[in-house]
């Protein structure tokens, strides 16, 4: 009897010790989950200073104006995007009443500052403080109502030499007198003509005015 239970601890004392041998070591499954959590990339933070469309609009103008369909104003909107109003970049768009956009160009803060040479000729450099504040007042005029006109082309203007449209569609903008017409400066001079073509059905340039 007694050589049975001296078997039977033996047993048992085998069963445990390989038991807690099993758990003393690490598992194919530990190892893998090591080996992965330590080929991941460290968190790339350079690029939190990149440009994106929410953190770095610096100001928004915007309005509602007749041009391409009578009677459906369409939005004209300028965007100043950039790490600060001197360097920084505006989307000008016209979108019209069915959410299409109709028009896009990219301007830069410069573009609105260059008139700036005529409002301060004979005084002292402008500060920086300046300077961002008249572009941002460039902004505010850019959709005065003085802009649009009604025709885009009376009857009278000539058609002028170098005109990047063509005739056709400048004869047929200029035959109807519900056209509307905007312009706006860009730089020192260049002060520019957009109307809406029926015929052509988009947006098109009539030349610029000059200064």
């Amino acid at each position: 009897m007694r050589p049975l239970v001296a078997l039977s601890c033996l047993l048992l004392t085998s069963a445990c010790y390989q038991q807690n041998s099993q758990y003393s070591g690490t598992s194919p499954l530990a190892a893998d989950t090591t080996a992965a959590d330590t080929s991941l990339e460290a968190p790339d933070t350079t690029r939190a200073g990149s440009v994106s469309a929410q953190s770095d609009t610096l100001k928004v103008v915007q309005k509602r104006h007749e041009f391409s369909t009578p009677g459906m104003p369409d939005v004209f909107r300028l965007v100043l995007r950039g790490n600060d109003a001197l360097s920084g970049q505006l989307d000008f768009t016209i979108t019209d009443h069915t959410g299409q956009i109709i028009f896009h160009e990219v301007l830069s803060a410069a573009d609105l500052e260059a008139a700036m040479v005529y409002d301060m000729a004979g005084t002292t450099p402008p500060t920086p403080a300046a300077r961002e504040a008249y572009v941002r007042r460039r902004m505010d005029e850019f959709f005065a109502d003085q802009n649009f006109h009604q025709p885009a082309l009376p009857t009278a203007t000539p058609f002028p030499a170098g005109n990047p449209l063509d005739r056709n569609t400048w004869a047929d903008i200029q035959r109807r007198t519900d056209t509307i017409g905007f312009q706006y400066l860009v730089g020192k001079e260049d002060r520019r003509r957009i109307a809406y073509s029926p015929l052509k059905k988009q947006v098109v340039q009539l030349g610029g005015f000059g200064s």
